[in-house]
This record gives C-alpha cells, structure tokens and sequence, in this order.
C-alpha cells in the first residue's frame, strides 16, 4: 500500500476554511468545562471550570440546549453560581453559536463594573474567547466579537434597553429592577421585545427572590414547567430536596448561637437518618433536576428553583448561624428568607389557606340559615361571561355563616336566587336583606338591573381612597342611566379582607366567620386566594392584598367583601343592642344638590 502524501496548505487558505468549519456539537456545560477559566481576580477557585463543583447548574446551562426552550427562568440563593451559569453560555454563544447579545444589570453604573471586572477578564482568560473578542473596537458597554455583538445594558436606562434586535437575552438580579411606572414600560417587558425577530431566541431570568409580586417570583409562577434539584440520601437512596426544616440543631438557649449551630445536621426527611457536610459533595453529584409542577405538555418556559442548603461552600452550621442571628429581627430575617432560602418574603399575620376555610364548617347544612342569625346579605362578582355570588347569614357581634354560594351565568338568575324565601332551622322564612353588585364591569347593565331592583339590589364600586373608614354611599351621576341618582357604594376591599382574614382565624363561635357544611374545596381555594405583603413604592413599604399566585381566582373573595359591606351598612356591628331592628334597604344619601338641580330631577319632562 502506498504511503499518503502530505500537502502543505498555505497560511492564508488554511485561515480561510477555518471559517468553513462547523461548530463543535456540545452543550453549554461541556463547553464551560473545555474552555471556561476562571480568572483570580473575580473568583475563589481560579482555573480551569469544573462542572463537579456545583453539578447542579449542568441542568440549568443545557437548557440552552434544549431547541423547544425560549426562556429559562434561575430562582436561587446568592453565590450559588447563577452569574457564572450566565456567563457560561455568553462565552457558548459566543464560541459555537454567535448571533446578536444583551445583558441587562440592575443599572448602568453595575453594568460597567461587571464588563470591566468579570465578563472582560474571562474573555483574556479563556484562548478560544480571546481569539473571537475585538477588544480594539468595544468599550464597556459594547463588545464587538466575530459574527456578533454584546450589548451591556442598565434597567434605569430605557433607551439602552430599545432599537436593537437581540437573540440572546440575559437578565441578572431582575428584583433589583425598577417596576413600570407612567412614563417607562416595565424593563423586562422592554428587553423581552427585542427577541421577537428571533424564531430561535434564547431568554435567560436570574435573580435572588424579594416579594411574590417581585419579578422572579412572578416568572417562576408563569413558567410551563418548574424544576427542583433531588439529591439521593446516603442511607436509604431516596432522592430527596433540601428543605431548611429538616435541619436540626440543639434548643438549649443557654448556649451561645455560635456554639449551637456547629451541632446542627441534617434529617433525611424518608429515613430518619442524620446526613452530614461530608456527604452533600457526593450527594450533589447524583443529583437530578426533576418536574415538581407542569403546566402544559410543551413546554417553552422553564423555571429551576435552588436554595443555599444545595452550597457545597456552606456548612449546616453557617445556615443555622445565621438563622439565630437574624430571626428576631425583621429586616435581618427578610435577608435570610431570600438571599440564603430562596423564597419570597412575606410579613403578614394576616394568612389564610383553603384548610382554615375547611375547618370553619359548622353542622348546618347549605341553604339552611343558622337560628342565631337575624339577616342575610350578599354579594355579586360580576364577570365577563359569569356572575359568581355569595349568601352570609349574621347575628350578633358580626358572628357570620356563608349559607350558600354559586355561579350564574345571567342576571335573571341573580333575580331568583336573592328572592328565594330561606329557611332557618325552625323553618322560619328569611330572605335576603341587601345585596351588593360589582359595577366596575358591564357597567351599565348592573345600573340597569340595580334600579329595577332598589328593593334588595345597589351597584358597589373598589375604592381605596384613605378617607373611607371601610365604605362610602355616594351617588351615580350618569345623567342617561336608568340609575341616575340612585346610591352606589364604594367599598374599600383591603379593609374588608383585614376584616374577613381576621374573622376566619378565629375558632367556631361568636364573633367567627363560618361556612356550611360539606363547603366545596373551589370556594375555600377562592377566597383565600390572596395574601396581605410588603409593596416597596415611592412612599414606603406598604401591605397590600395580593393573588398568592398569577391567575388566582378570587370571585368568591370579591363577592364575600361585597356581602360583608352589605351587612356593615345595615349596621350589623350593633346588631347586639337590645331591640335593634334589621332594615330592609339602606337609606338614601344625603342630597347636597341645588335647588335647581333638585327642581330637574322632580320635572323629567320640562323640556
């Protein structure tokens, strides 16, 4: 057989087919562990990166890879890698895949340090990086590499954020963002509209969690698919999360906080037994990623959930350390709760959950009016295609039972069920005293129905207005309404849910806020559907009544504020007083109109 000759190919030919060569077929993580170098500067560990390490972000960067994935959503502890994760698949982008790039910082000040002190630093540290970089024709804010660019971008800065097109979007500590105001759009939103060019973008959202209305929680709640991180026991081999309650370490008060927390160990919550530091390395490399909630079968929006029990850099002891230092104190414990656990943080005794609902049955059965009751209200959640209402029986020092509730697809049935003659458990007729109505939707229609109906029937209308204690009678001014000065009352919906939370947590009983029995799981769900948080704004912190989570029904929550108004205006706080009586409607507003204004509403027909 004859030898193979050898060709010699010039320099510049040999230069230009490497322009030929496709791409190496890898994923995001195998390219880190071939390319990436960690330079002194910016980490603890320098060199080469290694992917046993933190294992568990092998997951999150090959999501990257995942064709059908657009946006991937990181929730994590801080220093548990989610910056490096987002720089792993820069320098992927860049390398194997190159096409137009954004980062998005908290601000422009952050972005320019991260570009000067991390991202630039790992371009030089890395041959196959350094190769592609056009240092000479980038500056802090854009850097230019073959066959693409790197914009680098504050979230205080809108006009950064608009006019490119971008198939690549990174988004670091997104609840460091402002929110929307008047004058901008929301910065995410804003960023996100420069992918829409791109069939084959790639989203990336990482950040440590403030509040549930935060960006990240946000996203978490709206992704397809939601992912945890399982490690295997070292004792029985069940796959398990780490969850800081099973955490254990000595209550003897008398020692000192760094004395108890050097005890602490972790309890497989399968098998009872103790796992300690040493064995976390090995358990994280046979971690895996699996599914904890699924939303749709294909899945585009991934989210990966992680908290710092996961750190192979933090011992038990460090975590529980920092517990005890922190739990008495609220603003110390909310660092805690979201920069070590990973969770949201909420500062609220006003909590309810569907099983306190559940707990609040009584042994009277639904549409049967409990003997202590003395009137009925309701109220009316109006809703585009349906009406869900609501039926509370009161008595004395606002004791209540929801006797009935349901959803009506016309207001004709409204009609017949507030008419419907009750029952009480001597079988003494009752029927509904005052209902309240949603008019903030198809408005006219409830005017209309309303003032076919003043003997039991008046529009209410969400209001927030400090002055109001909880509501306001005032009047429709809409001159071609059939209602046109009839009252319409304002209620203020977070005073009535203090009112309603606050009721539900007390046991069965004068004063307590009850359901029938054999109460359906739908309603307890709904109205407890939201929850009382901390909203940082231009004021201040406030609390405020939020959805638990995005597209929480809360119809029967709207409805029961609307019937727990009802009875307030017919005075059921005094119901107690001796030979008080139940009016039948609500009075009248007082009429501060003029002379002539009065003279044309009583002459219809002068002109």
């Amino acid at each position: 057989m004859a030898g193979r000759k050898k060709v010699s190919i010039p320099a510049y030919l040999w230069e230009a087919l490497q322009f030929l060569k496709p791409p190496e077929r890898m994923t995001v993580s195998e390219w880190a562990e071939k390319y990436r170098v960690l330079d002194p500067k910016s980490s603890a560990m320098p060199g080469p990166w290694n992917n046993s390490v933190t294992p568990y972000l092998v997951g999150v960067m090959d999501e990257f890879n995942n064709y059908e994935t657009w946006k991937i959503v990181f929730v994590k502890s801080t220093q548990i890698g989610g910056t490096e994760a987002l720089q792993n698949a820069v320098g992927y982008a860049v390398s194997q895949d190159p096409a137009p790039a954004m980062i998005v910082y908290p601000t422009e000040t952050l972005a320019k340090s991260v570009s000067e002190n991390r991202l630039q630093p790992m371009l030089h540290t890395s041959d196959i990086l350094a190769k592609k970089f056009d240092e000479n024709n980038s500056s802090l804010l854009e850097l230019q590499f073959d066959g693409m660019y790197l914009t680098l971008a504050g979230s205080n800065s809108p006009s950064g954020l608009a006019s490119k097109p971008i198939r690549y979007l990174f988004l670091d500590e997104v609840d460091k963002y402002p929110g929307a105001s008047g004058k901008e759009a929301d910065p995410v939103k804003l960023a996100i509209e420069r992918t829409k060019t791109f069939h084959n973008k790639k989203i990336y959202i990482t950040s440590t969690p403030t509040l549930k209305t935060g960006h990240i929680w946000k996203e978490k709640e709206e992704a397809d698919i939601e992912k945890h991180y399982f490690v295997p026991c070292p004792h029985c081999g069940e796959y398990i999360e780490f969850r800081f309650k099973n955490i254990r370490f000595p209550d003897d008060e008398s020692m000192g906080y760094a004395d108890r927390a050097e005890f602490a160990v972790y309890v497989c919550q399968e098998c009872g037994c103790i796992i300690t530091d040493n064995a976390k390395h090995g358990m994280l490399k046979r971690g895996e990623w699996r599914v904890v909630r699924r939303n749709t079968k294909y899945a585009r929006n991934v989210a990966f959930w992680i908290n710092t029990l996961y750190s192979p850099f933090v011992r038990w002891a460090d975590i529980i350390k920092e517990f005890l230092l922190t739990k008495d104190d609220p603003d110390s414990f909310q660092n805690f709760v979201n920069s070590w656990l990973a969770e949201p943080w909420e500062d609220t005794k006003l909590k309810t959950s569907a099983e306190l609902v559940m707990d609040r049955q009584t042994e009277v059965p639904q549409f049967v009016v409990p003997s202590w009751a003395k009137m009925l209200t309701a109220g009316v959640d109006v809703q585009e295609n349906s009406l869900y209402w609501t039926i509370r029986a009161w008595g004395d020092y606002l004791t209540s039972q929801n006797i009935a509730h349901g959803q009506a697809l016309s207001f004709a049935e409204i009609d017949v069920v507030m008419n419907t003659e009750y029952k009480t458990e001597k079988k003494e007729p009752i029927i509904v005293n005052l209902c309240l109505i949603d008019s903030g939707d198809q408005t006219d229609t409830v005017y209309d129905f309303c003032a076919m109906h003043t003997d039991y029937a008046l529009p209410a209308k969400g209001s927030s207005h400090a002055q109001l204690s909880h509501y306001k009678l005032s009047k429709i001014n809409k001159a071609d309404s059939r209602a046109y000065g009839m009252t319409l009352v304002l209620v203020d919906g977070g005073k009535y849910k203090d009112m309603i939370a606050g009721r539900m947590r007390r046991e069965n009983g004068r004063g307590s806020w009850m359901v029938y029995s054999g109460c359906d799981m739908e309603y307890a769900e709904q109205v407890t559907s939201e929850h009382k948080v901390n909203v940082k704004g231009s004021g201040g912190t406030k609390q405020v009544w939020q959805p638990k989570h995005s597209h929480a029904d809360n119809h029967y929550l709207d409805a029961e504020v609307y019937a727990t108004a009802a009875a307030d205006i017919l005075g059921v706080r005094t119901l107690h007083l001796s030979g008080q009586e139940v009016p039948n409607r609500v009075a009248e507003p007082e009429d501060n109109s003029q002379p002539e204004e009065q003279w044309i509403k009583t002459h219809e027909k002068w002109i």
